[in-house]
């Protein structure tokens, strides 16, 4: 088992992985590891009229499979709740077409991103 300093550590990298690479797409990272209300938000990012709430996983050696577990129904619950109190806190956020994504990354490297990764509104 990973220490939780060290879980921490790797959790941060991959966040900082994922931030680079949608800045590398033209996103600006507006907010990362936002916490408020029920839950944190890892990245949340705007590109044109697009706001994406983006949900940071690292991919083990388990490979993707566990990737969908990871994001299961309470934790998307719990990140569309946390997205709409970011959004009451930043109301001129609030017009702009809003998707949750999830990207996964191996190591230091995005191994996919996933728009609109679940459907529902902030």
């Amino acid at each position: 088992m990973i220490p939780p300093a060290s879980r921490t550590d790797s959790g941060r990298r991959a966040e900082g992985a994922a931030a680079a690479y949608l800045e590398a797409g033209g996103w600006t990272v507006l907010a990362r590891n936002w916490r408020g209300g029920p839950g944190e938000l890892d990245l949340v990012a705007a590109r044109g009229p697009v706001l994406a709430f983006v949900e940071v996983k690292r991919v083990d050696a388990y490979g993707m499979e566990s990737l969908s577990d990871s994001v299961g129904p309470r934790k998307r619950q719990r990140v569309v709740e946390t997205a709409k109190l970011f959004l009451s806190l930043n109301r001129q956020l609030s017009m702009m077409a809003q998707r949750f994504d999830v990207v996964a990354v191996r190591g230091e490297k995005v191994a996919v991103h996933i728009e609109g990764a679940f459907g529902e509104r902030a």
